[in-house]
């Protein structure tokens, strides 16, 4: 299973240039053993690893302590550190498996959560996703999530499950950008009722860099933003999902900046999505989404998990945001 996956390079965790898989397995186990555990090091270690690298030392631990290192940390970690140093340890595309499997089961879909990482997650991200789900759960994911949710929701969800978005255009063809346009146009303010299939098979099928070509046609043919005529003309999941589209191609690190400002407003911290996106953009653009979160809430990512959390689950997150302090 790949365990490196393709992005950005503005992240904040990279491969470990002295690294030493033995000597570290060691070191984690000398942190778990005995009367008390050393967080510190285990903060140290796994926060200036790789996900690539972080693997091969599992692979070291069990070799040599004939136990799963991600077990071991579990039983002698809890709460929101326990939850983030799972996720640090977990192959990418296991983690984000597992956050489907969550988003789907029980009595209710957060269709939220689904939209995030479907979106957000490119072709060969999906296809291992698809493929850690089936190693994991025995289940089809493409079957689980047709079988969870209806409509035209269902079908935007299912396309991009397909992994068919292109991704091979280094050129945007500027005639496509105006045909998209105009037929966007034409499938929402144009007519009477919103023809739904165009949209998603535009949105969910076009490279990034077309569609934000596309957006800015389109505001000039209509005079007003895609996001605005979405809110207008669509209700329900699917305008959260063609919303949450339009903002993820416009800007990456701004969308996912959003969501922490979101998660750290009002009473209590939404921890979970915290994490998720602390570890999961960690060696793809959290640089990038820190300098868009200084602009959006006025202050460092690194000051606000400063005053919204604490202890060693504060530790571990300003570590993997590059800050030692």
């Amino acid at each position: 299973m790949s365990t490196t996956w393709p992005g950005t390079i503005r992240g904040t965790i990279c491969d470990y240039t002295c690294f030493n898989p033995g000597k570290d397995a060691d070191l984690l186990r000398k942190a778990l053993v005995g009367l008390g555990t050393d967080e510190q090091a285990i903060i140290d270690i796994l926060t200036h690893r790789s996900n690539a690298q972080r693997q091969q030392i599992a692979k070291e631990y069990k070799s040599t302590c004939g136990n799963e290192l991600i077990a071991d940390l579990q039983n002698d970690l809890s709460g929101d550190f326990r939850q983030a140093i799972t996720a640090l340890m977990e192959y990418p595309a296991v983690y984000d498996a597992k956050v489907l499997r969550k988003a789907i089961q029980g009595a209710g879909t957060d269709e939220g959560l689904l939209t995030e990482i479907l979106v957000s997650r490119n072709n060969q991200q999906i296809r291992e996703i698809k493929e850690a789900y089936q190693a994991e759960y025995k289940d089809d994911l493409v079957k689980d999530i047709a079988s969870d949710v209806s409509g035209d929701f269902k079908r935007a969800v299912i396309t991009l499950l397909e992994a068919r978005r292109d991704e091979n255009c280094p050129v945007v063809d500027e005639k496509l950008v105006r045909n998209d346009a105009q037929a966007l146009h034409k499938a929402g303010e144009k007519q009477l009722g919103t023809d739904e299939d165009k949209f998603i098979d535009i949105l969910c099928s076009r490279s990034i860099p077309h569609l934000q070509a596309t957006f800015e046609t389109y505001k000039i043919i209509s005079n007003k933003d895609l996001e605005e005529s979405i809110k207008s003309e669509m209700s329900g999941d699917l305008r959260n999902f063609m919303l949450t589209m339009v903002q993820y191609a416009k800007s990456a690190p701004t969308f996912f900046a959003n969501k922490i400002v979101k998660s750290v407003k009002g009473l209590g911290t939404d921890e979970n999505t915290l994490t998720r996106i602390l570890v999961t953009r960690s060696e793809m653009d959290l640089l990038d989404i820190q300098d868009q979160y200084k602009l959006l809430a006025g202050c460092s990512m690194s000051s606000t998990i400063k005053s919204e959390t604490s202890g060693d689950y504060k530790k571990l997150l300003l570590k993997i945001c590059g800050s030692e302090n």
